[in-house]
């Protein structure tokens, strides 16, 4: 067991002032208002708080092309009318549209998940947080379901600089497509991703017969649910599925997407999750003592988003916390009781026994198709992505946040 772990925290406020429209179900003030119960729990007091570097567009360009880099970087509310055949095929309009300081918002939030990932590599520190990633739905060359840059892809490339293998898991109740289609063909990433599927449920993939392709194959799991899956289920199939591809893949650091939208009552999510629920996920994953890198994701009942975050930053920070929630600047979100945990879901759980029996048998007996301990050839990392160093001093020093929050800057280590 290591000592106490170091944590490191990533937040620009910036980030949570951004509008995507008015009955658009992704609001990123729920970023304010996670960041405002961390502050009221003192929960910033455990850990070190930084302002990310904003993502230059050739860290972005790691992944995506260069063109739909450039177009983000260019399109305004303004001007988006001009650019009909561009908006199409980028796939901008009514999931993912084109807001006020949209370029600004992606490089913030990704800015953050590769500082997070290159503060692991340093060792640094432990655990890295930055809730305002987990966009796992955006592609190489397009936007998809809200998300326009892929932070956790940028993440894991600059964790493969140090890791021979990441293992990368998500409980969005979205299947988390982008990160999966970007490793598809390499065994140097596991994507592991719990998630509804089926009834035309976006974004329509992640059957659990997707497995990887090429080098690739067997390295993609997929669990497929049904509706109203709940406390129990979820967390034994997570930890007896997790547990073995640990065991077997033996990682050397974990990304581990917290999308809140799996929770009971959510705007647009269908299971039954309450945050116990879902926050045990994070201790099952916290408990392997690797260097572990943890986003946010969906999540569109604002206040309930908060309170998980919330609880899930207390849990890697082995810290439990009073139900009864402090006096802090969204309070009038959590009335009329004020409280941490949020009332169970009622939705019918259609996961009978015996499906999540033949899910979890169709898992394992995939894993039992990859190598037991990767051989030699995997001792070291191979070179397979060239990824230019950036000197972060040098271009933009770190801006430490002092223990109320505020931004000031840091001295070079």
């Amino acid at each position: 067991m290591r000592s106490k772990d170091k944590i490191s925290y990533f937040y620009d406020g910036d980030v949570g002032s951004v509008y995507f429209g008015p009955n658009h179900p992704m609001k990123p003030h729920r970023l304010c208002m996670t960041h405002h119960l961390v502050l009221a729990y003192d929960l910033h007091k455990k850990m070190e708080i930084y302002r990310p570097h904003k993502a230059y567009p050739v860290e972005l360009a790691q992944f995506h092309s260069a063109d739909y880099v450039e177009f983000l970087h260019r399109i305004t509310p303004d001007t988006q009318h001009l650019f009909s055949n561009e908006l199409a095929r980028y796939n901008l309009g009514e999931d993912c549209p084109v807001f006020e300081n949209l370029f600004e918002f992606c490089q913030i939030y990704a800015g953050g998940t590769i500082d997070a990932a290159r503060r692991l590599n340093n060792q640094l520190f432990d655990i890295a947080i930055n809730w305002a990633g987990g966009l796992h739905h955006a592609k190489k060359c397009e936007a998809s379901g809200f998300c326009y840059i892929n932070d956790l892809v940028l993440g894991i490339l600059e964790l493969l600089k140090y890791h021979a293998r990441v293992l990368y898991i998500d409980i969005d109740v979205h299947h988390g497509d982008g990160v999966e289609e970007a490793f598809y063909f390499t065994d140097r990433v596991m994507t592991v991703s719990f998630h509804k599927f089926g009834d035309m449920f976006f974004p329509g993939t992640g059957d659990v017969k997707d497995i990887g392709e090429r080098e690739g194959k067997y390295y993609a799991i997929n669990v497929p649910l049904k509706d109203g899956i709940d406390d129990n289920s979820f967390t034994r199939l997570f930890k007896i599925i997790i547990s073995k591809v640990v065991e077997m893949y033996q990682p050397g650091a974990i990304v581990l997407q917290c999308g809140a939208d799996s929770l009971a009552g959510d705007r647009l999510g269908c299971f039954n999750l309450s945050i116990d629920g879902h926050a045990e996920c994070v201790k099952i994953v916290k408990k392997f003592n690797l260097p572990l890198l943890v986003t946010g994701g969906g999540g569109y009942t604002k206040e309930n988003v908060a309170r998980c975050w919330t609880v899930e930053t207390g849990v890697l920070l082995d810290t439990e916390l009073p139900n009864e929630i402090p006096e802090n600047e969204y309070i009038k979100y959590f009335a009329p009781d004020c409280l941490l945990n949020i009332p169970n879901g009622h939705i019918e759980n259609l996961n009978s026994k015996s499906y999540l029996k033949t899910i979890t048998m169709q898992v394992l007996e995939n894993l039992r198709s990859i190598q037991h301990a990767p051989g030699v050839q995997m001792q070291e990392v191979p070179p397979d992505f060239y990824i230019p160093d950036f000197d972060e001093d040098e271009q933009n020093a770190d801006e430490r946040m002092d223990r109320k929050a505020h931004p000031r800057q840091a001295n070079p280590a």
